[in-house]
């Protein structure tokens, strides 16, 4: 059981970085909600952060950080001036199992009582196509802090029933052992993967 918590920890601390990737992108504008730059509030019901983990050798374990939180601004004609901050609670790692849930929060792994926060705030953004941008940003995992870069995809801006509302996905690689998680590190994959989907809501002026 060890084995699969510590990976799943991995998981985690791929999580939040996560979190963290979700910056300015072109909006893909339908029915009047095309500001050309607005903020949003991220929806914790409506966003994920997966991360898996090689397990033993033998295949990739997946778990998730229930309810990330934050902001973002889309500066559609100027995306440089876009931002992101994006965070999670440790607490929240999600496996599926209660005992290594347990586990994970310990110092083993993720140390959620001394380390409770995860976030992500971003220092750089840029268009690299047509809906996809460059994100440079500082995670912050574990009590660690490090610069990390990756690409988001827009997947579109609408104005709904419950708000406009943007959204954002991303798919990035981190090593846990970067962040002092290395706990387990043979048994479970160093690296961990972040499948990471943001949703926000359009904040009233």
């Amino acid at each position: 059981m060890r084995p699969r918590i510590a990976f799943v920890t991995a998981l985690i601390v791929a999580g939040l970085a996560a979190v963290a990737i979700f910056p300015a992108a072109q909006a893909q504008t339908t029915q009047g909600s095309g500001d050309a730059a607005a903020r949003f509030n991220v929806d914790p019901v409506h966003s994920n952060i997966i991360f898996g983990v090689n397990h033993l050798g033998v295949s990739t374990f997946y778990g998730r950080i229930n309810n990330p939180t934050g902001e973002f601004h889309i500066d559609l004609a100027n995306p440089a001036a876009s931002s992101f901050e994006i965070s999670a609670k440790a607490e929240n790692v999600d496996t599926n199992s209660a005992n290594r849930d347990k586990h994970l929060k310990t110092g083993d792994f993720f140390d959620a009582k001394q380390f409770p926060d995860i976030t992500f705030r971003s220092t750089a953004i840029d268009r690299s196509g047509k809906r996809t941008y460059n994100v440079t940003g500082d995670l912050t995992l574990h009590g660690v802090t490090k610069p990390i870069n990756i690409v988001i995809e827009h997947i579109g801006t609408k104005d709904t029933r419950m708000g406009t509302r943007s959204g954002f996905t991303a798919n990035f690689t981190i090593k846990r052992s970067n962040f002092g998680m290395g706990y387990m590190v043979g048994a479970l994959g160093d690296d961990v993967t972040l499948m990471i989907g943001i949703e926000g809501v359009k904040k009233k002026q």
